[in-house]
Order: C-alpha cells, then sequence, then structure tokens
C-alpha cells in the first residue's frame, strides 16, 4: 500500500457530513424446496462512502476538488475520518487503554497489530486497523496502562512494538485504545459537476471505498 497511498486525510469537514459504511458479499443459493444457502464471499467487510453529502458551497466543491486531482483519481489512496466508526470504542467514550484486546504476551513477541472487535459472542469480527491517528495509542499489559515510551506504534501500519525490556511475559493480555482513520480511494476516475443542479441543491457523488489492508 505504502507506493499508492498518501498519508493525507480527506477534508474534515466534508469527511463529517458524509454518507456510508460497511458492506460485505453474500452469495445466496435458493434451493427448489425454498431452503437457502448462503456463503459469505469476502471474509473482510469493506466501507463504501458517499462524500458528496457533507458540501455545502462552491468553496468546498473546490478544496475536493483539489484534492481528487492530487490523488489523480483512483490512484492514490489517502485517510478518510469515519465519525461514526473510528474509535477503539463508542463515540462518545473516551479512549482507554482496555479498550480492544490485540493478544497474549508469550515472552518473545514483540510486535501485535491493532484490531477492533465487533460482536460480542457468537460471531464476532476482529478488523485489522492500519491507520490510527498519531498520538492516540494507548496500550495496557495485564490491565495495567503502560507509558508511551514502553512501546512505539507505526500510525502508518498500525504495528504495535514493545521496547527492550518490556516484552509482555507470557500469558499477560494485552489491550489498547486509539482512534484510527479508513485507508480509501476515490471509486471513480471522473468527478461529474453541474453548477446549476449543485446551487439547486442537487449533491454531486463522490465515491469512495474502503482499501482492505
Amino acid at each position: 500500500m505504502a507506493d499508492d497511498f498518501h498519508e493525507v486525510l480527506f477534508p474534515l469537514d466534508v469527511s463529517l457530513r458524509a454518507s456510508g459504511g460497511p458492506q460485505r458479499l453474500t452469495e445466496i443459493v435458493t434451493l427448489a424446496s425454498g431452503r437457502e444457502h448462503r456463503n459469505g464471499r469476502w471474509a473482510d467487510s469493506r466501507r463504501r462512502y458517499d462524500a458528496g453529502f457533507g458540501m455545502r458551497g462552491l468553496d468546498a466543491l473546490h478544496v475536493v476538488l483539489a484534492f481528487f486531482e492530487e490523488r489523480r483519481g483512483r490512484l492514490y489512496g489517502f485517510r478518510f475520518r469515519d465519525r461514526v466508526d473510528g474509535r477503539s470504542g463508542p463515540p462518545g467514550r473516551p479512549i482507554g487503554p482496555l479498550d480492544q484486546p490485540l493478544g497474549t504476551g508469550d515472552g518473545t513477541a514483540t510486535t501485535f497489530p491493532l484490531v477492533k472487535t465487533y460482536g460480542a459472542g457468537l460471531a464476532t469480527y476482529r478488523r485489522r486497523i492500519a491507520k490510527p491517528v498519531a498520538g492516540s495509542v494507548r496500550v495496557a499489559v495485564s490491565g495495567r496502562e503502560i507509558e508511551p515510551g514502553a512501546f512505539a506504534c507505526d500510525p502508518t501500519t498500525g504495528l504495535v512494538t514493545f521496547a527492550s525490556g518490556q516484552v509482555p511475559p507470557p500469558g499477560a493480555a494485552v489491550t489498547a485504545g486509539f482512534a484510527f482513520d479508513v485507508p480509501v480511494r476515490f471509486d471513480t476516475d471522473a468527478l461529474t459537476i453541474d453548477l446549476a443542479a449543485f446551487t439547486a441543491g442537487e449533491i454531486p457523488k463522490v465515491p469512495l471505498v474502503e482499501i482492505v489492508p
């Protein structure tokens, strides 16, 4: 992802008014009896957004147009702030170091990827988080928060690396809290802008699609 990804954030004032959410691909075969066989084709969900809803004037339209040109349409990915699902916990709760389980120490493993778990039992889904917000990551080992100098988190990969002498011991639960962005790209190579329709209230479409890590 590194060569075709720009570590820049889509205009925040536009993204906070965008629409969208996760998408799955399920194949359903209906038998003659009326029963169904269902098969999930994707192991991971993929988020889609329409940022057109966030544009409220020509100035915002100009900013998005410049951002689109700099990304060369679909060529380069970028960061997108999801207002509903952009934290390790609920949007209204402060980030805490116990928010999400990352794994269990074995005495030798020094690196743990950030993940977010959805659900509570029957079929939990663990989502890989590759674009944490720099400076937002808090980590705990066996329920005790550790100092920022005891670990480092790469904001371009979401990998948490423990410093020498700070490796989690065998059986120790490693948890973290964080804010994160979604890696996306434009899902079109053409922006169609009708100024007459725009001033009359019709919103141009600016489709974005998640880049699955």
